[in-house]
């Protein structure tokens, strides 16, 4: 019954691939198979078939690319054979009971090499046309071996604590992980992990290259799964938030003074690839303008006078948004050179502004230091963004200090963070930019006073793309990787900037300006109220906020 299920399960599901071609993204399932057996781990690819091991019947199968029928079935040479691969003539099996790694002839039934496994707990393994590679549990890592002898050449971090399967494209190494159920494309030369996407099914296994595809045995479904790659969407979206987003500002003036004059500014948000604007933004008060900075970005402007002693004057702007989780899928081959970067971007998007300072030797050290002679954009922009995760912490002391002295001293908040990455980028040819937002803090129904800002870096073929150096700021590489062309779905974001905006100064969300007769004591408090939308979303909510309005517009 299960068989049956299944089967007509990847009959459905290779119909609706079909139709849906055009919009199918990197990790989208073309078509699959059932498994022969329901304990499958390694998974190989010998340019014809594939091999399949299985630990319940200890049997490697040869397996059909076409039509998922099993052609051979050969005892394992082990009782516990938990990753294959192919060297060109001969299967390597991993075993993870003793801990060992067999080159076996599928044609004679004959183990012709046996090498001790250089790590615990070995998994799935790789072959890139002159070494083995070869993941662990036991202690993280991925590690390159001599096929002759077992000799470690190099080891990287794994993407997360648990790798599984493993398959080399002739570029990249693919690891999969059952934890955290997802799939990982890395460096093979620094274990940098450039993307990742879910995996298929709850516990993903053996990996295997076809030339074209890569495809996955996964442990709990039985099932063989082709996946797309570097095909359709540049972006995925999964797991939408609707929410309305109720943003205050307001003055409050202590005296003994006079306000004379309040202008508040509100940056508007936008549709963009990671949030959609159900409803025009609703003010209170209406604003006196609507005004767009030298940067593109439109903000609502208000203004009011005459606000004295003990007076408050507060605007909202109210939101109903529906926020995905948006992952972008970077191959760095794909990005194109700096020549293909549009000449009005580089004129905009690579000027000095006070914060960034380009030409301070700081940054042009740093910068020579982390890029070397590296010509890509995106490992130009992966270098910058590793060099200022070595050599910072984050710390929210206040402040917001020039990129030089924030680098040197070697800490600072997120808009620090980004500071020197935008000044490195500049100062290396490659246009940035800044987002800022209001942040979900935790719950959906909660508010954010802290708000948060990362870069955006633009690279040809591919467009503008978030990176978040503070929030990368991790140990893992599976944790740095999610926060480059990845925006979680508890982010509005309202500012796009590229520097100081006449309107908005080096703030995002608002800014808040105003003159004073006699002494004044003037606190600000600016507040972004979360509410989850049950249901469709309506209209936004045209009433007035509560507060009554004490200065004259």
């Amino acid at each position: 019954m299960k068989r049956y299920f299944l089967l007509c399960f990847f009959t459905l599901m290779s119909v609706v691939a079909s139709a849906s071609l055009l919009i199918a993204a990197t990790g989208d399932v073309q078509r699959g198979f059932p498994t022969p057996g329901t304990c499958s781990t390694g998974l190989a690819w010998d340019g014809r078939q594939f091999w399949l091991a299985d630990l319940k019947t200890d049997s490697l199968y040869a397996i059909n690319p076409e039509n998922g029928k099993v052609t051979q079935q050969l005892p394992a040479p082990t009782f516990r054979a938990v990753g294959l691969t192919w060297d060109g003539e001969q299967l390597w099996v991993t075993c993870g009971e003793e801990e060992k790694i067999f080159r076996f002839n599928p044609k004679t039934g004959i183990i012709t090499r046996t090498l001790d496994s250089p790590a615990t707990q070995p998994a799935g393994l790789a072959w890139d046309g002159k070494y083995l590679w070869l993941a662990s549990k036991g202690d993280g890592k991925i590690h390159q071996i001599s096929p002759e002898d077992g000799t470690t050449i190099r080891s990287v971090p794994a993407p997360s604590k648990s790798p599984q399967g493993l398959a080399f494209d002739g570029r990249y190494l693919w690891v999969s992980d059952r934890t955290t159920n997802r799939i990982y494309m890395m460096s093979p030369e620094t274990g940098d992990v450039v993307l990742m996407f879910s995996a298929p099914a709850p516990y993903a296994d053996g990996l295997a290259w076809d030339g074209k595809n890569l495809w996955n045995a996964d442990f709990q479904s039985d099932s063989l799964y082709c996946l797309t790659i570097g095909d359709g969407n540049l972006y995925s979206h999964k797991d939408a938030k609707l929410e309305t987003m109720e943003f205050t500002s307001e003055l409050r003036n202590y005296g003994p003074g006079t306000v004379e004059t309040l202008d508040f500014y509100l940056a508007i948000p936008q549709n963009l690839p990671s949030q959609e604007m159900l409803t025009e933004p609703v003010f209170s008060p209406p604003p006196a303008d609507i005004l767009t900075d030298q940067w593109g970005q439109k903000v609502a402007h208000f203004r009011f006078s005459s606000c004295p002693a003990g007076s408050q004057q507060k605007v909202v702007m109210k939101v109903p948004a529906r926020l995905w989780d948006t992952r972008y899928f970077l191959f760095p081959e794909k990005v194109g050179g700096f020549d293909e970067i549009p000449a009005d971007l580089r004129s905009r998007y690579l000027i000095d502004d006070e914060k960034f300072d380009l030409k301070n030797p700081i940054i042009q050290k740093a910068v020579k230091q982390a890029v070397g002679d590296e010509k890509n954009p995106y490992w130009i922009m992966r270098k910058i963004f590793r060099y200022i995760n070595e050599r910072m912490e984050y710390q929210l002391s206040g402040g917001w200090n020039t990129a030089p002295t924030v680098l040197d001293r070697g800490n600072g908040s997120c808009s620090e963070y980004t500071f020197v990455f935008l000044s490195m980028c500049r100062a290396a040819g490659l246009p940035a930019r800044y987002a800022g937002a209001i942040t979900v803090r935790g719950d959906d129904a909660s508010i954010d006073d802290v708000f948060h800002r990362w870069a955006e870096v633009y690279l040809p073929n591919y467009g503008w793309i978030p990176v978040d150096p503070s929030g990368g700021d991790q140990a893992s590489p599976e944790a740095q990787a999610d926060f480059i062309g990845h925006i979680a779905n508890r982010y509005l974001i309202t500012t796009m900037g590229g520097g100081n905006s006449q309107y908005l100064g080096w703030n995002y969300n608002y800014e808040t300006k105003w003159t004073a007769k006699g002494k004044c004591k003037i606190y600000v408090e600016s507040i972004g109220e979360w509410n989850p939308i049950k249901g469709e979303a309506k209209s936004a909510d045209t009433s007035p906020a509560r507060g009554s309005k004490v200065c004259e517009p």
